[in-house]
């Protein structure tokens, strides 16, 4: 193989990584606005309270910590294949998220996505 050839190899091959980087955060975060926006419809229909005040021990859509699930697409532990420091992120943009929605639900009943 020529030089040429390897340097363009190894440049599409980063591409093609940053690109896979790009569309698994963006994965993670459809996936947790979809889990903030079912709770929003739970808490609506009237799921959330019944469950706080009839005190079963039902268990939730969200595991607890360190509770090891399987992520229905790859079969890998959930977040295995996130480093802490996206875990962290993650967490921060969730709270940023929640303090926004916090003030859209006291003005009106309509969701603003």
């Amino acid at each position: 193989m020529c030089p040429n050839r390897v340097e363009e190899l190894e440049s599409r091959v980063q591409e093609l990584e940053a690109s896979v980087e790009g569309l698994t955060d963006e994965l993670v975060e459809c996936k947790v606005r979809i889990r903030e926006l079912e709770n929003a419809v739970d808490e609506d229909i009237g799921f959330g309270s019944e469950d706080a005040e009839s005190g079963d021990d039902i268990e939730t859509a969200e595991p607890s910590v360190g509770a090891e699930t399987i992520d229905g697409e790859t079969g890998e532990p959930f977040g295995a294949a996130e480093s802490p420091a996206e875990t962290e992120a993650e967490a921060t943009k969730t709270e940023g998220a929640d303090s926004e929605n916090n003030t859209d639900d006291s003005d009106s009943d309509i969701i603003i996505a």
